[in-house]
């Protein structure tokens, strides 16, 4: 998987220019969810691999059914095709762990609903007035680039139950890069005190919890260069780790405890070696590679144990974002253009993060690595709505998510598709997830 650019900020795109990019971002996302429900067979699609997890054939129909739902019916006011699913295929009436009991649509008529939905969506693009004509809804592909997002963050659902089922591999990519020459990078970076802006009020895909832009005071303070790496978790956990309550939160503590925890997900022990189990591959685990599956509080323990804290959203964005030359914040830590190849490991091209210090052409102005791609990042903040917020265009999409319960992780992971994957963009989840491609990086006062 390639990825798919999404339109760059504060430049002027026509019309069709606007639309190619929006037809770009659909296919690549159908050409992704093909690859992951087209390598396994019916009763592989129709199975739950795990409780916390739909069967793949459900997210195959939501991603149909969402899209009739917004471009269809909302963009180009067509009637619906299949009314009597809505129910089914919504997210918050079903639980993930209920919906192998629903009478879905099996594989081949999924497929089929899909692809009529998509012939159709594909046919009002091309006639769809992007500039809006006063509809937020359509200026500048808005619901298009929503689509598509939603398609992308559906598949990394899917590569994740991929991740969670038994059985031998059905998934392949080459090997993420090397980092060129001997890494001597410093283990953390100084970020400078004052103001930046957070958030966006230009990017023409940004949802809504990514806007406004505002201003925020950061105090100075030090950021690691790199996620933490397996090896440095490893010495965690030979530390005592999983065993002293005294690092981690009470609830964290109360998790390790219920469910035995002594590492992250699908690690075990093995002749004196770690070994984890990746896409149905039994392998050691790489020492220089950051470390993958851990929850909030695995993250959080770790890094009281380091003497250190995880990052705070802001500071997080500060460090991938500001320039402190202009003085302004950037699209991505590198700069404004696009990710490539080259800049950060996202799209599935692989299927695990890069070594530690791997992507020289990404870094920030701070100096940090890595800080989009790879692994999600988990913060230590809440997820809260910003100064400002205003639910578009629908609240179920972040709002009804606010308040403690949920916490933010930033940059994405290899899982994620760049469309889906910018400087402000904001992933949020409960402290307890361990299945998601979560990493971290830690943080000190300065």
């Amino acid at each position: 998987m390639t990825g798919t650019p999404a339109p760059h900020t504060g430049q002027e795109l026509d019309a069709e220019a606007l639309r190619e990019r929006a037809l770009a971002a659909l296919l690549t996302a159908r050409e992704r969810t093909a690859l992951l429900t087209d390598c396994v067979d019916d009763h592989e699609l129709t199975a739950q691999h795990s409780p916390l997890m739909s069967p793949l054939v459900w997210d195959l129909a939501h991603i149909g059914n969402q899209e009739e739902l917004w471009l269809l019916r909302a963009v180009g006011g067509r009637e619906a095709i299949r009314p009597e699913i809505d129910g089914l295929y919504d997210a918050f009436e079903h639980s993930r762990a209920s919906r192998p009991s629903l009478p879905l649509l099996p594989p081949g008529e999924a497929r089929a609903y899909a692809a009529d939905v998509r012939g159709r969506a594909l046919d009002i693009l091309g006639g769809a007035p992007l500039d809006g004509g006063g509809r937020r809804l359509e200026r500048a592909g808005f619901a298009f680039g929503m689509v598509a997002q939603h398609e992308q963050q559906h598949d990394e659902t899917m590569l994740i139950t991929h991740q969670l089922r038994s059985g031998p591999a059905v998934l392949s990519a080459p090997e993420p890069p090397e980092p060129v020459g001997p890494v001597t990078l410093p283990t953390e970076v100084l970020v400078p005190g004052g103001p930046f802006t957070m958030g966006t009020s230009t990017e023409p895909w940004a949802l809504d919890n990514e806007r406004p832009a505002h201003r925020r005071e950061v105090a100075a303070f030090h950021i690691d260069t790199a996620p933490v790496t397996c090896g440095a978790y490893v010495r965690f956990i030979e530390d005592g780790g999983y065993t002293e309550e005294r690092w981690w939160a009470p609830e964290g503590w109360a998790m390790v405890r219920e469910h035995r925890l002594a590492a992250p997900l699908s690690w075990h022990r093995d002749a004196g070696q770690w070994l984890r189990r990746r896409f149905g591959v039994t392998e050691p685990v790489r020492a220089d590679e950051p470390v993958l599956h851990v929850s909030w509080y695995e993250a959080e323990a770790y890094a009281r144990w380091a003497g250190r804290r995880l990052p705070t959203e802001p500071e997080w964005e500060k460090a991938a974002r500001h320039d402190p030359t202009s003085g302004r914040s950037m699209r991505y830590p590198w700069g404004d253009e696009d990710p490539t190849p080259e800049r950060a490991n996202l799209g599935q091209r692989h299927l695990r993060p890069a070594p530690a210090g791997a992507y020289a052409a990404g870094r920030s102005a701070a100096g940090a690595g890595q800080l989009i791609g790879d692994v999600w990042e988990w913060t230590s903040s809440d997820f809260l709505p910003y100064p400002g917020f205003v639910a578009f265009p629908y609240r179920e999409y972040s709002e009804v998510f606010f308040g403690p319960g949920h916490k933010v992780l930033r940059g994405g992971s290899f899982a994620v598709d760049q469309v889906a994957c910018r400087g402000t963009f904001r992933n949020w989840d409960l402290p307890v997830r361990r299945q998601i491609f979560s990493g971290f990086r830690t943080a000190r006062d300065a």
